[in-house]
């Protein structure tokens, strides 16, 4: 399983699961927000040479696995994806929708963890969130 990726004297290979989610946690990412989002990201992470692998946008927050090239720190490219997406976000919804403030969108921090050997378990992780998230909602319910 050889994946890395070569810059001009460098040859790489580095993958995070990034999570980050809305301002106080406000359950706003669904309908046409939830489907142009992933584009957004996805030419976001582009414009700083990364790549989003995977993910998944639930009601509360998100889920990507992110390939960023070693001349970018993670800081870097997770705050120009939040940052550009959260100013997107207010130009294109904000007339329409409430509480879409601008910079304000996103919440100050996130989480982020190295991909390394275990990718394929994470990539399932990703996309089996939405599934995993309504089971134990289930199990509150009792």
């Amino acid at each position: 399983m050889n994946d890395s990726e070569t810059l001009s004297h460098t040859q790489w290979e580095c993958k995070y699961h990034v999570v980050f989610i809305p301002k106080y946690r406000r359950k706003v990412l669904y309908g046409e927000l939830r489907r142009h989002l992933g584009e957004v990201f996805r030419q976001l992470a582009m414009q700083r040479e990364s790549r989003v692998e995977e993910g998944h946008l639930m009601a509360d927050h998100v889920h990507m696995m992110v390939s960023i090239p070693p001349k970018y720190s993670v800081a870097q490219v997770v705050g120009y994806i939040k940052g550009k997406s959260a100013i997107h976000i207010a130009r294109t919804f904000g007339e329409r929708k409430r509480n879409f403030v601008g910079q304000h969108f996103w919440a100050r921090g996130y989480f982020v963890s190295t991909v390394g050997r275990d990718e394929h378990v994470i990539r399932e992780y990703i996309r089996k969130q939405e599934s995993e998230d309504k089971r134990l909602d289930q199990l509150h319910l009792w």
